[in-house]
């Protein structure tokens, strides 16, 4: 889904608002658990969710554009994984947990120019989360970090989006982990590798 031009309509005070609440209590979500429950603001303004995507598949994904980790991924890679998971109809979110002040904030209106220069076509929502509840519910630690939930609501992947901790091109051929994770979701399979270690640069908390 594209994200409407709509949106730079809209005021950023509106929609950089968030407001969110928390199903789930817990700072250490558990594989084969249900994920924890949010409904937030997004960029566009619209309030949503995690449960209004039952019986699809989600992709979360953390995400910060001054991070030279980010900026590699967004060189082509994650665009193909995004434009992929499109063709399968998986929900694809992005989550800005950076606080005002810090790298990677940005407002509702700059964060959707960015996917429209990016190229970045196929993301369905963008979280503004700048005080941190989702990503602290979620114990995102990284940009990127990568999580995907099945059509049940369960968390099968929590980690990194490979096996290249590095801020520029390293392997050509990397493991791509939480891909791997997905196509195995999608074809109702067990996920074999399930968590690994996100790598990246901080999320940048509040507080």
């Amino acid at each position: 889904m594209t994200l409407s031009r709509r949106a730079f309509a809209l005021t950023a005070s509106l929609l950089a608002a968030t407001t969110l609440s928390l199903g789930v209590a817990h700072a250490n979500p558990v594989i084969g658990q249900p994920a924890p429950d949010f409904t937030a603001t997004t960029a566009t303004g619209e309030t949503v969710s995690l449960a209004d995507f039952a019986g699809q598949t989600v992709m979360l994904e953390w995400t910060n554009h001054g991070c030279p980790y980010v900026v590699r991924h967004y060189g082509g890679n994650i665009q193909a994984q995004q434009d992929a998971a499109a063709q399968d109809d998986v929900v694809w979110i992005q989550v800005i947990s950076s606080a005002p002040g810090e790298q990677g904030y940005v407002s509702a209106e700059e964060a959707l120019a960015l996917n429209e220069e990016r190229g970045a076509a196929n993301v369905d929502h963008i979280f503004m989360d700048p005080e941190g509840v989702i990503g602290r519910a979620y114990d995102a630690r990284t940009t990127p970090h990568m999580y995907v939930i099945d059509g049940e609501g369960t968390l099968r992947y929590n980690g990194g989006i490979d096996d290249q901790p590095r801020p520029r091109d390293g392997d050509p051929d990397p493991i791509p982990y939480a891909q791997l994770a997905l196509n195995a979701v999608l074809a109702g399979e067990e996920v074999e590798i399930t968590e690994t270690q996100p790598y990246g640069c901080n999320v940048k908390y509040a507080g």
